[in-house]
């Protein structure tokens, strides 16, 4: 049986030790259920924080949410004195890892404190006073302890545009901030020790660092050839076992699976409908038809009447361009349709094409809205959308066929730009 860490002794807390040089200061925070509002958090969390021990002082790397300070200040006392801390390290200003850096300074005020260019006015802000030693710093900055010395990344949006990445090049570890945690609390600590925590790994990735996935993969270019023997982030488990494997999962989670899945330049257009009585459907299969024509354009159609919201979004993610057809119903889109552009939030959509049609018995908003919506989220639109009252005539369905051409030739670049008739922009 596995030998729990020893994280108190006589009731105060401990520091619990990593490495000959390196230790866990954190605190545990078993009975949180929800953070940040959105994240939740079946197994509460870790706010992990570290101390390295060089020839020539020590380094603080990271601090805990301000409720969990005395754990903090605790731990730290186990392992070194305050007059020995030269360096801290944050690498993310966020409040669940800087609660108790005000109190840190105070007790350490001969420390430096290393943070990334973007974190610079955050850190003001966050200590409300404008004299203290600050270093800004960037990819490729290091500091020195003696016999220890730290690297650091600029690891942009993960998941705030502060964020940073700490290498302690001696050890090949990694504290990783945000990057490759998860909300898991476990005393045992270690990755190799703790229960089944995959489900919260692959969850914090989904709601924390999906939405950046072009950061994501910018950063795992610069710490992808690092060596690395442990990674040890700022929530969760710790991860000594395997820490590369949790890097690979990483790259699968960033990468476009439908990359791999179509030919070299062919285009990807989803029609997405939901319809009362029929006649958005006789629209959205026209559409269909229409955007079928053009060839290196895979044009795929939905009903989301038959379907479950969260596959479409992967599929939304990987898409070249998007059409969503909605009825209007009491002056506004269906709720169908709304779910699935709430859930649209967690991926980047900039660029992408968007379309809008429907069928309306008295005014037809709806279509209109979901157009506002697209623009909202960073997709271009470049065709009016397309409104039939009630039932489609044939000339309509026509009309339809031409609008699924025009967005999927919009798609490869084919189409000639139209002249904008100012009565369009009422």
């Amino acid at each position: 049986m596995s030998k729990l860490p020893q994280l108190t002794i006589n009731g105060l807390a401990q520091a619990v030790q990593l490495s000959e040089r390196v230790h866990w200061i954190g605190a545990l925070d078993p009975s949180l259920r929800t953070f940040d509002i959105i994240l939740k958090t079946a197994n509460g969390t870790t706010y992990n924080a570290y101390v390295v021990r060089g020839s020539e002082g020590i380094a603080v790397i990271d601090t805990v949410k301000e409720g969990f300070s005395s754990d903090f200040f605790a731990r730290l006392e186990s392992v070194a004195r305050y007059d020995e801390i030269k360096v801290i390290v944050l690498n993310h200003l966020e409040p669940d890892h800087t609660g108790a850096l005000p109190e840190l300074m105070r007790r350490a005020p001969q420390a430096r404190v290393y943070i990334s260019q973007k974190a610079q006015s955050m850190l003001k802000a966050l200590l409300k006073q404008d004299e203290f030693d600050y270093t800004p710093v960037m990819t490729g900055d290091q500091v020195s302890l003696g016999d220890r010395s730290l690297a650091f990344f600029h690891t942009p949006y993960l998941h705030w545009p502060d964020t940073q990445c700490t290498y302690l090049v001696e050890e090949q570890t990694l504290f990783s901030g945000d990057v490759f945690g998860c909300h898991f609390c476990d005393v045992r600590l270690f990755n190799d020790e703790v229960g089944d925590f995959r489900f919260s790994f692959e969850y914090y990735y989904a709601h924390i660092m999906r939405p950046f996935k072009d950061y994501v993969n910018r950063a795992l270019a610069l710490l992808e050839p690092l060596p690395l023997t442990t990674i040890l982030p700022a929530h969760g488990p710790l991860l000594r076992d395997q820490p590369k494997k949790y890097v690979q999962r990483y790259r699968e989670l960033s990468s476009a699976v439908l990359q791999s899945e179509i030919s070299t330049g062919e285009k990807t257009l989803l029609i997405f409908y939901i319809s009362s009585y029929g006649n958005t459907r006789r629209m959205a299969e026209a559409i269909y038809e229409g955007a079928m024509e053009v060839e290196h354009v895979r044009v795929s159609l939905y009903d989301l009447e038959g379907s479950e919201i969260t596959p479409f979004v992967d599929l939304i993610e990987g898409a070249d361009g998007i059409i969503f057809g909605t009825p209007t119903i009491n002056g506004d889109a269906v709720k169908p349709v709304w779910d699935l552009l709430s859930s649209l939030a967690v991926i980047n959509l900039k660029s992408k094409l968007g379309g809008v049609f429907g069928s309306y018995g008295w005014t037809g908003e709806g279509v209109k809205m979901v157009e506002d919506r697209l623009r909202g989220l960073k997709l271009r639109v470049p065709i009016p959308g397309i409104r039939i009252k009630l039932i489609p005539t044939d000339e309509e369905i026509e009309s339809c066929r031409e609008f699924g051409q025009n967005l999927a030739q919009d798609l490869l670049g084919l189409r000639q730009p139209r002249v904008i008739d100012m009565a369009d922009l009422a």
